[in-house]
């Protein structure tokens, strides 16, 4: 199998990198390259230091579930393309060529995709891991804002195709975290869940089989956007203390993997 994954350059891209590699002949990589110290330097965060206080946190949680993928593995059958962010809807199809023969296409951290790329993928099912429980939060940052929220049973990831619609496309599966008693560690925990279930159903050859569920629009609750994203609102979230219990609603839930 030949899979073309397109995401970013975190701990836990390189990590989804590392294990993709080991399911596929050939694994062709658009990496998206962005500042791996936000907060700090400028890039798709301002330069704050509760912005840095925060991200520390997802670093620290990040490192813990992940490991020191910090390179990736000498591994001879993948292929990567690495790009600046916004940069990817400027590349023609012809010249993303060798990365567009692939059995299974897979998006997960990138930027927002559009074009004639856009088109291309959602016409071979790519599956898209978006951070956050659609259709209830779409947009950016939206685990972040589900717990604000106080909807820590809302706090997972959606395995869904790639549509027209940014995070609107049908539903293969949600998948959550168990408890923790840290909220970075719950919300990193559901990243890994979606890992595992992607690479679970490469492994047996069902992931473009399962079942999917139109997304029910009238249940957002949340359309979050990076600029809503704020210090004052960080400083806020960072005194708050997690919930210590969280009790899952299945019902809310598609094909729900913990």
């Amino acid at each position: 199998m030949k899979i073309t994954l397109i995401t970013s350059n975190q701990l836990r891209h390189k990590y989804l990198i590392n294990i993709l590699a080991k399911k596929c002949q050939k694994l062709f990589v658009l990496q998206e390259n962005k500042t791996i110290f936000p907060g700090l330097f400028k890039g798709t965060y301002k330069v704050n230091k509760i912005i840095k206080k925060y991200f520390d946190q997802v670093y620290k949680a990040e490192k813990k579930i992940f490991g020191k993928a910090v390179f990736l593995k000498n591994l001879k059958n993948v292929s990567i393309l690495p790009i600046s962010t916004g940069d990817l809807n400027s590349c023609s199809l012809n010249y993303l060529k060798e990365s567009l023969k692939s059995d299974l296409y897979i998006v997960y951290g990138s930027s927002y995709i559009k074009g004639k790329l856009a088109k291309f993928l959602i016409k071979n099912k790519a599956i898209n891991i978006h951070m956050g429980i659609s259709p209830y939060y779409r947009g950016t940052d939206c685990n972040f804002w589900a717990l604000y929220d106080g909807n820590p049973h809302l706090v997972g990831a959606t395995i869904h195709y790639l549509s027209n619609k940014l995070d609107g496309g049908r539903i293969i599966s949600h998948a959550m975290s168990k408890k923790t008693n840290s909220s970075f560690i719950y919300t990193m925990n559901s990243v890994k869940s979606a890992f595992n279930f992607i690479i679970k159903n490469i492994k047996n050859n069902k992931i473009l089989k399962i079942k999917s569920y139109r997304q029910n629009k009238n249940l957002l609750i949340r359309y979050s956007r990076k600029k809503e994203f704020s210090p004052i609102l960080l400083k806020k979230y960072l005194k708050k203390p997690f919930a210590k219990k969280i009790s899952f609603n299945l019902k809310l839930l598609v094909n729900p993997h913990f």
